[in-house]
C-alpha cells in the first residue's frame, strides 16, 4: 500500500455498477482533509479499479454478509498500515466534501474521542434528498469513524453471518458496551441511498425497482436465543457484546403493534413540512455520470 494520508476509508463492494462506485470514490477524493481509499471486492472484482488511484483488494468469493467480511478485513489492513483513524463508506453511499474534516473536529471537540458518530441524510437513487429523519439511536455503517482509541474493536465487523442484516446495530451495541468515548458530528455528512420500500411509501411515493422490504429481526433473535450456551458465548466474543438482552427485548416488542417499526433497520420517519432538510454538497447524480 502506498500511504499518502493519515486517514483511511474502507469500502466493501460486490455488485455495484461502475457509475455507483465512481460516485463513492469521487466523494472520498474531494475531501477537504485527504484520506486514502481502500476498496475490497467481495468476490466480484472490477478490474478498472486497479487503475483508479485507490487501494484495491480482491477476495476470492462473495461472503453474502452485507459487506462485513470485506469491511473488517479492510479495516484490519488499515490498522496494519498504521493509519490514525478509519472511516467506513458503503459503495452505494457517498460523503459530503467535509466529512473527514467534520469527524476529526468532532473527535477534538470531545477531548480526544475514541470514535465519532456521523449523521446521514436519506437520498433517492437519483441523488435527490428525501424528507426522512433517522431514528434517534441508530448508526448506519457509513457513519462510524474509528480513532486510535477504537481501532482495537475494528475486527468485530467479522460477526456471524446470521447477524449481518443488523450488523450496524450489533456494532453500535458493542461500542456502547465498551463505553468508548464518542464524538458526534452535528450535521449530516453522509448521503445514504435509501433502498427500503416502506420509506418511499411513507412519503406517498412508489418504491424504485429492487427496493427492499423491512428487515424482520424476529428470525435473527430466534436464531440467537436458540443457541446453546457455549455457542452464545462464541457469538458474544465475535461481536464484542452479549446480544441476548437485546434479542429478548426485541422479541418482547415484536408482539406490540405500536413498536412494530423497531423490528427493522429502516425505522426512519417522514419529516414534517416545517423541517429543514440540508441538501448534500456536490451531489453527482448517477444519470449524469459516464461509465
Amino acid at each position: 500500500m502506498i500511504k499518502a494520508a493519515r486517514y483511511a476509508i474502507v469500502t466493501p463492494y460486490c455488485r455495484e455498477s461502475r457509475v455507483t462506485l465512481e460516485r463513492c470514490i469521487d466523494s472520498v477524493r474531494r475531501q477537504t482533509v485527504g484520506a486514502d481509499h481502500i476498496l475490497v471486492a467481495d468476490g466480484l472484482a472490477q478490474d478498472w479499479l486497479d487503475g483508479a488511484r485507490v487501494n484495491h483488494l480482491r477476495l476470492g468469493q462473495c461472503h453474502a454478509d452485507f459487506g462485513n467480511t470485506p469491511r473488517g478485513l479492510g479495516a484490519m489492513l488499515a490498522i496494519a498500515e498504521h493509519y490514525e483513524a478509519i472511516g467506513f463508506l458503503d459503495a452505494d453511499n457517498w460523503y459530503d466534501d467535509n466529512h473527514v474534516e467534520a469527524c476529526i473536529a468532532a473527535a477534538a471537540l470531545a477531548s480526544g474521542a475514541d470514535a465519532v458518530i456521523a449523521r446521514r441524510r436519506f437520498v433517492r437513487h437519483d441523488g435527490s434528498v428525501m424528507a426522512i429523519s433517522d431514528e434517534p439511536d441508530h448508526v448506519d455503517t457509513s457513519c462510524f469513524w474509528l480513532h486510535s482509541g477504537a481501532l482495537h474493536v475494528a475486527h468485530h465487523w467479522l460477526m456471524p453471518a446470521q447477524l449481518a442484516p443488523i450488523c450496524d446495530r450489533v456494532y453500535y451495541a458493542m461500542i456502547k458496551a465498551r463505553q468508548l468515548k464518542l464524538g458526534h458530528v452535528p450535521q449530516a455528512t453522509v448521503n445514504y441511498t435509501c433502498h427500503y420500500e416502506a420509506l418511499y411509501r411513507a412519503l406517498g411515493e412508489s418504491p424504485p425497482a429492487g427496493a427492499k422490504a423491512n428487515i424482520d429481526v424476529v428470525p435473527i433473535c430466534e436464531w440467537l436465543l436458540g443457541l446453546a450456551e457455549p455457542e452464545r458465548r462464541q457469538v458474544a466474543l465475535r461481536c464484542g457484546v452479549d446480544l441476548v438482552p437485546m434479542a429478548l427485548a426485541a422479541m418482547d416488542r415484536s408482539d406490540d403493534p405500536p413498536h412494530a417499526a423497531d423490528r427493522n433497520t429502516a425505522s426512519a420517519r417522514p419529516l414534517g413540512p416545517d423541517t429543514d432538510v440540508a441538501a448534500p454538497r456536490n451531489v453527482r447524480l448517477e444519470a449524469s455520470r459516464a461509465s
